[in-house]
């Protein structure tokens, strides 16, 4: 499953692995103070350094997953087709919109950057400037118009 994102995006998650791998190296430092304590079985730093570990080994798998599965979003030549990386301006009931079509992993609806894989996203891409498109919400299916595609 291919995981969209831009260079920046992925350079963000290189980092959060980065991050998410010295932490690993902390967590296994604290659990074998912990062995070195003595007995296992009531020992709470031990445990709760173990708990530690798997979330964070879990995070790292998803991590590189995301990373292994990337497919960067680059800019493409002047068209006026919609696709992952255009920057679009929709007409919604009068409301001008603007949304910028990225991977989930950098979606950000409250600064105008929308998933591939949300109902506007999907609606959006392939679609021409001018059209008009259907998007279906758990809201219900509105009709907007594509103003401009870069």
């Amino acid at each position: 499953m291919s995981n969209y994102i831009t260079k920046d995006g992925l350079q963000k998650l290189r980092d959060q692995l980065a991050t998410i791998k010295l932490k690993l190296k902390e967590v296994s430092f604290k659990i074998k103070e912990a062995r070195e304590m003595g007995d296992l079985s009531e020992n709470a730093e031990y445990h709760e350094a173990k708990n530690e570990q798997s979330f964070l080994m879990g995070k790292e798998a998803e991590l590189e997953s995301k990373i292994k599965n990337a497919q960067i979003i680059e800019k493409k030549a002047a068209t006026d087709v919609v696709v992952a990386g255009s920057t679009v301006v929709i007409d919604d009931d009068g409301e001008k919109l603007e949304y910028t079509i990225v991977g989930s992993d950098e979606s950000d609806p409250l600064s105008g950057k929308i998933s591939i894989d949300s109902p506007i996203g999907a609606s959006l891409i392939g679609h021409k400037k001018g059209e008009k498109i259907e998007v279906r919400t758990p809201a219900g299916v509105s009709v907007c118009k594509i103003i401009s595609v870069s």
